[in-house]
């Protein structure tokens, strides 16, 4: 059961597809206050544990934190950050009373999860508009889903997405991508497509392509086709302010840039340099943005991602006017009147400085709505450009899309990575934390930058990372400019990379056929194991272990030099491990807890029982996959059966009954 209740006038973030009528009377959980802003507190029970949040630090419970939902340009994402890229107000609190609460409000909010006191609850936002709707079932999972079903069907990628990518922020020229494209090729290492970062524009400009490094575009994305390979190009935010550049140009004709309050087109730095910021809350420039990325599609681009779009900037004519201010009073203090710190302060405040937020506006209806109070929702909406416009250019065909800022109700144009997460040990397990609070939310297609984006990485990190990758919908190894390259071709166990990544390939019938599964029942590809085994004390404590799928447990290693790791079982399992030499071992173990050796190049995981697990026999790329004959493995004591989702991974047929197979098992006698 879902209820709303609504305070003041909230802005229509259109997260929700599905209209709930306004219940009158008080919120049947905690007390709210409108006093200062608004402010919700519920009592928490001892041993009440609280879900969702979506992209957010720490922990699957989120208990023990305050965490601040505001689309966040931040790559640092250390415990103490309380906010990152995305903004998702879903939580749903499981013990004595268990019941989820979304909070629809596109500006900050905070919550303050036994933060300030370790058994309160509280939401807090600064103005009093907002909805929030009430969600009861007959458990967590339960609430979830319901949930999910009220904000749309999430993301459906093509099926070459569910394949590996390469991606580096430096690769520049053709020879770049030659060069990668050839290292995975001829070393046999399984590869779908080749990000492009940055560079490949002209002078950093959206949809334009350097024509010094790139001549005749058009041919060389059927270059790389012709090896099954997709080129997949980033777009930008910030469209450049240059005389003469058509984009440009029609944009301040036409008024699709957000505005200072003066009426004047607002001005932020960003890669070009000087931007404006077309305004993705206005269906007009909405749609005007969106038919831009037909330019690449008609050069034969199937793919993007969208980057920098909280938005990001890097300083504003205004911020930059106060810090040279600053440096000149400092410049000529020989008193010791400014201290360095102030001025260091100063400088480092300078970007994604929240007084910047306050200084454009939207038009929203014929209304101005300064960003401030409506920010989280504009990465979602530069998204949204995207996926309506595929609609428009090509209705029967999937695109591949993903962004780095969303608010829900983007789950239903792409999917998004998890930001310029770093080349450390312990963000592998901040990402494992990470995905079932995203799937909670929508955000199926997901995934981290493999290795690390920043900072520099070594191999056996690398080879863990991707041991978590592989089961991720979203595969992509992502380095930054300047850190020590990652391509799974530059190091020294080349067999070990060739072989995880190749599990990927033959793991493929069952991680796609749970992904269009989950997509299309409003469930979780990936599930703590408190919401299967609500009454195990034991196995609800464990938050680095998820299921996955129907009938698969995964347990990554994610310690530096770790030879193995400690796993519990909540019942019998089958534990599964390929080896580097092509080998596989089965073994089964008992309910409880085991130490279980894992070779840095080994690939396992756990079979629940009566499950199967369809695989493939792999393939260099998606398209050599044979999806149509998969051969199970499973853990069968009686009877096993696996309903088995295939199509043609490009079409939009979803819920032909012809997609699905059973598979069935039965125990040797």
């Amino acid at each position: 059961m879902i209820r709303k209740y609504r305070y003041g006038t909230p802005f229509d973030t259109e997260a929700l597809t599905e209209k709930i009528e306004t219940t009158k009377g008080v919120l049947p959980y905690g007390e709210v206050s409108q006093e200062e802003g608004f402010v919700f507190t519920y009592i928490m029970d001892e041993d009440d544990i609280v879900y969702g949040l979506g992209e957010a630090n720490r922990g699957i419970n989120k208990r023990g934190y305050c965490y601040i939902s505001n689309c966040t340009d931040d790559p640092v994402h250390t415990e103490d950050k309380r906010s990152l890229y995305g903004a998702h107000n879903f939580i749903v609190v499981s013990g004595k009373s268990t019941f989820g609460l979304f909070f629809d409000y596109p500006s900050k909010l905070t919550f303050d999860i036994g933060y300030d006191r370790e058994d309160t609850l509280k939401v807090s936002c600064e103005n009093a508009d907002l909805d929030i709707y009430v969600l009861e079932g007959e458990n967590a999972y339960d609430i979830v889903k319901q949930f999910r079903h009220v904000i749309g069907r999430s993301y459906i990628p093509p099926k070459f997405a569910f394949g590996f990518g390469q991606s580096r922020w430096g690769y520049t020229t053709k020879e770049d991508f030659r060069t990668v494209a050839k290292g995975y090729r001829e070393n046999h290492i399984p590869i779908d497509m080749i990000y492009m970062d940055i560079d490949y524009m002209q002078s950093f400009k959206d949809f334009t392509v350097n024509e010094e490094n790139f001549p005749d575009f058009p041919e060389f994305v059927q270059e790389m086709d012709d090896q099954n390979i997709r080129l997949i190009p980033i777009i930008d935010t910030g469209v450049k302010v240059e005389p003469g550049y058509e984009i440009y140009e029609e944009g301040v004709k036409n008024n699709y840039f957000c505005k200072r309050e003066d009426g004047s087109d607002f001005v932020a730095a960003v890669w070009p340099g000087d931007t404006h910021f077309p305004d993705m809350l206005n269906p007009e420039a909405r749609k005007w943005f969106g038919d831009k990325y037909r330019f690449l599609i008609e050069q034969g681009i199937e793919g993007f991602w969208n980057d920098m779009n909280e938005p990001a900037i890097f300083y504003s004519p205004e911020g930059l006017a106060e810090a040279r201010e600053l440096a000149g009073e400092f410049a000529k203090d020989t008193e010791g009147k400014t201290h360095p710190w102030e001025m260091q302060d100063k400088m480092l405040s300078i970007a994604n400085n929240p007084e910047d937020y306050k200084r454009f506006y939207h038009n929203v209806d014929g209304k101005k709505i300064r960003h401030d109070k409506v920010h989280n929702l504009f990465g979602y909406n530069m998204t949204r450009a995207a996926g309506e416009a595929f609609e428009r250019i090509d209705p029967e065909k999937r695109f591949l899309m993903f962004s780095r800022s969303s608010y829900i109700g983007m789950h239903r144009y792409g999917g998004i990575w998890t930001g310029d997460n770093k080349s450390w040990w312990s963000h592998i397990l901040l990402n494992l934390k990470m995905l079932p609070s995203l799937n909670m939310c929508g955000f199926l297609y997901t995934g981290a930058d493999l290795g690390g984006f920043g900072a520099d990485t070594t191999e056996d990190l690398v080879l863990r990372w991707l041991e978590l990758g592989i089961f991720t919908p979203l595969m992509r190894n992502h380095s930054a400019m300047g850190t020590r390259v990652q391509e799974a071709y530059r190091f020294e166990k080349i067999d070990g990379f060739r072989h995880i990544i190749g599990m990927r390939y033959k793991l493929l019938p069952y991680l796609y056929s749970e992904y269009m599964k989950a997509v299309l029942r409003d469930g979780m590809m990936f599930r703590p194991l408190a919401f299967d085994y609500p009454e195990d004390r034991r196995a609800v404590k464990v938050e680095d272990q998820l299921l996955l799928g129907d009938g698969m447990m995964i347990a990554p290693v994610y310690e530096q030099n770790a030879e193995g790791r400690y796993v519990y079982l909540p019942e019998r399992m089958k534990l599964v491990r390929f080896k580097e030499d092509g080998t596989k071992e089965e073994e089964i173990l008992e309910k409880g807890d085991h130490y279980v050796e894992v070779a840095l190049t080994d690939v396992i995981f756990f079979i629940l029982p009566d499950h199967l697990i369809p695989m493939a026999t792999g393939g260099q790329c998606v398209d050599e996959v044979d999806f149509d004959h998969p051969e199970c493995i499973g853990f069968v004591e009686n009877v096993a059966e696996y309903e088995y989702y295939n199509d043609n991974g490009y079409e939009k047929d979803y819920e032909n009954p012809a997609h699905i197979t059973v598979l069935r098992m039965e125990a040797e006698k």
